[in-house]
């Protein structure tokens, strides 16, 4: 492999600078932006630093990933609480193309409805225990067990769920875990927080691939 053959190295990273100097207004705006997203507020730098993690591995960016990863080690997170943090994101971006299998149901049958999406559609979601039953199943045991409390616990996962539920625009996770966090006692300042760090991250990740861009 040559060297020009790598797509992704550490070292690519510290070119994100020229983008600074390409865009000076809008690099500066998004680099307050992901600041303020960041910093401690109604949610502690160390929780913000989770969610991070946890949405860099749905939007698959690695300088995300080694930034806050860095980050978060940073401000006291354990490998075991990163490793929790990327399990919810697992079972929120699975849980996502999941979700969205009412829709196929829909589809598939062509009922003509005009509504595309329906929180009465999610109800449709059991018959894929009919239909798949053993998948179906094993997905509801494996998205238990990464909610459950662990080394996180129950109330912390739900807001890390209802970031990942913003940065995969699954709506019927946005649905279903907002609620969950209103039980953990999860308020909406604390939500909107949580979604902050999702745009951020999310933002972030187009932002952190012009390095790819600028080297070609």
């Amino acid at each position: 492999m040559t060297r020009d053959d790598s797509l992704y190295k550490r070292s690519y990273f510290s070119n994100i600078v020229q983008m600074g100097e390409l865009v000076p207004d809008a690099f500066r705006s998004f680099m307050a932006f992901d600041r303020a997203a960041l910093a401690p507020g109604r949610l502690s730098a160390k929780t913000k630093e989770l969610i991070a993690i946890a949405i860099a591995h749905i939007t698959g960016c690695p300088y995300c990933i080694e930034v806050h990863v860095e980050g978060g080690r940073e401000k006291g997170v354990t490998k075991e609480e990163m490793g929790e943090a990327i399990v919810v994101a697992t079972a929120l971006k699975a849980g996502a193309a999941l979700a969205h299998g009412v829709n196929a149901l829909n589809a598939y049958e062509g009922d003509g409805d005009d509504e595309l999406y329906r929180s009465s559609y999610f109800k449709r979601l059991a018959e894929f225990g009919i239909i798949a039953p053993d998948e179906f199943t094993a997905f509801v045991a494996f998205d238990k067990a990464a909610l459950d409390a662990g080394v996180i616990g129950r109330r912390e996962k739900e807001l890390i769920a209802v970031a990942c539920a913003h940065a995969t625009g699954c709506p019927y996770c946005i649905e279903l875990h907002t609620k969950a966090a209103k039980r953990e006692g999860i308020d909406a300042a604390e939500l909107a927080e949580a979604i902050m760090v999702a745009a951020a991250l999310k933002a972030g990740s187009a932002l952190a691939h012009s390095v790819n861009a600028l080297r070609v």
